[in-house]
């Protein structure tokens, strides 16, 4: 919010549960009937999709910052059906929708963000793991890449696209096998 007001906009802070719809507008509403134009949510969109109101966001005129096919892309079992299209790709790891194909491993659930129930197998022994809300669903099993240890760090890159420019990158690093969204982040900005 701080960085959406810093840029101009005039913002404000609504729970999801405080969301109204307006029929006649086909839009979203805040807590006071005033009509949403522009909506960014930390609301996942499978929770999203789960609620009374998920099917009034497709097509309704509200804009989600985050679009809905974004959440074809934050599912990890794109992964498997990916390496299946691609395999050997340099970009790609190894990935597969069953257990007992690769002997070191991470298995995240599909919906599973910021390392939340990630498990890491190396020959067979956890060697790391993260608990949180996920894992109710499937999971996929993605050949084990450790990360670069520096000076006992493990860090993580992340990078945002916007069209096909690149628009930002992070740095998430921590002490553990693991990045969660308790790790060290730091955001950088591309001109």
């Amino acid at each position: 919010m701080d960085t959406a007001r810093q840029a101009g906009f005039d913002v404000r802070h609504i729970d999801v549960e405080k969301l109204g719809w307006h029929a006649g507008l086909g839009m979203f509403v805040d807590e006071d009937d005033k009509p949403i134009h522009t909506l960014f949510k930390l609301y996942p969109w499978e929770w999203m999709m789960r609620e009374e109101f998920g099917p009034l966001t497709v097509g309704c005129r509200t804009r989600f910052i985050e679009p809905v096919w974004k959440s074809v892309l934050s599912c990890k079992a794109i992964l498997p059906i990916l390496w299946e299209l691609y395999p050997g790709h340099p970009n790609l790891l190894p990935a597969f929708f069953e257990p007992g194909r690769l002997a070191s491993y991470a298995r995240k659930p599909f919906f599973s963000r910021e390392g939340a129930n990630i498990v890491l197998v190396e020959e067979g022994k956890i060697i790391a793991e993260d608990d949180g809300p996920y894992g109710r669903e499937r999971c996929i099993y993605q050949q084990l890449h450790r990360l670069p240890d520096f000076d006992g760090c493990y860090p993580v890159i992340g990078s945002w696209v916007v069209g096909d420019q690149p628009a930002g990158i992070c740095l998430r690093e921590d002490a553990l096998l693991v990045t969660t969204n308790m790790s060290h982040f730091v955001p950088h900005y591309f001109d």
